[in-house]
């Protein structure tokens, strides 16, 4: 059996402004064609600043050379990226990704991919986090994500 994503040690105290929940409800009815139950987007945990998310493998995921296609692992990184931001700042269908830059590090394993997002910077307009994404059970990051969300005003 796979051993479970490392967990961060450094997660904030303070309560997130979403839960795992209320997360699933809100990209549920928001975004249903991208999170439905045969998505395999899960979201695992949040906290204030950050969260981990998973992709259940599928072999569609699966490129030429056998291994998990960046796109794939892209996703997985905005969807952590996004799941971060709301759950620091609560339901904002409107946050929108800026910019995205992604280092592939070695070959991901044929299996789940779990991201942890934790946010660098979280202002009133700009979030920037920063996504490890790890093979399931592996300690050794597959790749690493740094994005910045604009976050519209709240007028």
């Amino acid at each position: 059996m796979a051993q479970p994503a490392k967990k961060s040690d450094k997660k904030s105290a303070k309560k997130s402004a979403m839960s795992v929940a209320a997360l699933h409800r809100f990209l549920a009815t928001e975004f249903p064609q991208v999170f439905h139950t045969d998505c395999g987007l899960s979201i695992e945990e949040v906290w204030q600043g950050g969260g981990r998310v998973r992709q259940a493998y599928h072999a569609r995921f699966i490129r030429p050379g056998g291994t998990i296609s960046g796109p794939t692992m892209m996703a997985l990184a905005d969807f952590a990226v996004y799941v971060g931001v709301l759950a620091s700042i609560g339901p904002v269908p409107l946050a929108v990704t800026i910019n995205l830059n992604i280092n592939f590090l070695r070959k991901p394993a044929a299996r789940d991919l779990i991201a942890e997002c934790r946010l660098l910077k979280l202002g009133k307009r700009l979030a920037v986090g920063e996504v490890t994404i790890r093979s399931d059970g592996t300690d050794e990051p597959v790749a690493h994500v740094t994005s910045s969300y604009s976050i519209p005003r709240n007028d």
